[in-house]
Order: structure tokens, then sequence, then C-alpha cells
């Protein structure tokens, strides 16, 4: 599946980030962590930002100017309806080029569904993205190696990919940053930091 069959998808599926008894708690904890490394306050980005919000809200809370990316026409609507203010915009993050450096990054439950042929570019390029002392926290699947499916469990079929717990490691540590927390247990994720 290319990005655009990512977006399509979950095109028909925003109705699950929108019931009620949806847990909008989902990363906000992780999100705070990784928060704490930040230095600078200035310009955020929510790559598959989705239609919830929540991390936006986390951003302005934290005094950032936040940007939402997704790939899905809804998702997309749904955000600026909640966040009219707020930029956001459609685009395939693999081929986005941004004018902008970021001081916090947060890529939740979205990269995972870039093909692995681009994830390790697109790893680089969130990394390369940060100002020095920038943070990213991004989810991934917990696996040891590289791995890639797809499945049906929310409804329709979509991708997902992980380079692996040392390919991500590594792939960190090549792009001049270092990995100052790792979860692997419940919900897999890195909180990354661009060295100065």
């Amino acid at each position: 599946m290319q990005p655009i069959d990512t977006g399509k998808a979950y095109d028909q599926i925003t109705h699950l980030w929108q019931r009620e008894g949806f847990d909008r708690t989902n990363g906000i904890a992780q999100h705070q962590k990784a928060l704490s490394y930040v230095k600078n306050r200035g310009l955020a980005l929510d790559v598959g930002c989705g239609c919830t919000g929540r991390f936006i809200d986390l951003m302005l809370d934290h005094d950032f100017t936040p940007l939402g990316i997704d790939i899905s026409d809804k998702m997309l609507q749904l955000a600026a309806d909640r966040h009219p203010d707020i930029q956001f915009i459609k685009t395939d993050i693999c081929q986005w080029q941004s004018p902008d450096k970021f001081d916090f990054i947060s890529a939740w439950d979205s990269i995972w569904h870039v093909p692995m042929v681009q994830q390790a570019a697109l790893m680089t390029k969130l990394m390369s993205l940060l100002n020095d002392g920038g943070v990213l926290i991004f989810s991934a699947g917990g696996l040891e190696e590289s791995q890639e499916h797809t499945d049906d469990a929310m409804g329709v079929e979509v991708y997902y990919s992980t380079l692996g717990f040392k390919k991500n490691l590594a792939l960190i540590e090549e792009c001049g940053c270092v990995c100052h927390y790792v979860e692997r247990e419940l919900h897999c994720y890195f909180i990354v930091q661009k060295l100065s």
C-alpha cells in the first residue's frame, strides 16, 4: 500500500476516533515525558495528526506553534473543524519538503504506515527537521528486526512496517541524535533529541 491508499483507508474509519469512549489520553503521558527534554518552544509538528487534536492541544498548552500534517482528507477536515486557527496540510510525509525546522515533532501511530523502503529515509528526514536540542517522539513496531504486514483489525486493510528496534537505534545515532527513552512493552515508542 502507498500512503495515498492509507489516507483513503483512514477516510473510512474516522468514526473510531470520534466515538464516545475513545481514550483521548492515549499517548499523552508519553508526550509529557518527551516534552520534559525540550529546550525551546518554537514550532512543533504533528505527523499523521489525525482528527482528535489531543497532541495539538498539548503543543499549544506548552507554548508551541503547531502544524499538523496527514494524508487523510477526512481526518484533516475534522482536525481543522476542531482547531480552525491551526495550519493543517494534506501531504505524504515522505514527499513533503518543510521550509522550517522544529523544536518538537510527534509521529505517534502514524509513520508505521510508511512503506518499508521509505522508512529509513523518512526517519532521517524527521531528525534532520529538528533544531539543535529539538525532540522527536515516535511510535514504531516493537520488533527486534524489520518487518511489514497488512491487516484489517480496524475494519479496513491497512499496511504497517517497522525498521525494528536495532535499526531505529542505529539510525538515531547516525543522525546525530540521542535516544533518551525507549519503551518496548505495551506501546513501543522512542524519545529522541538532536544534539547541539
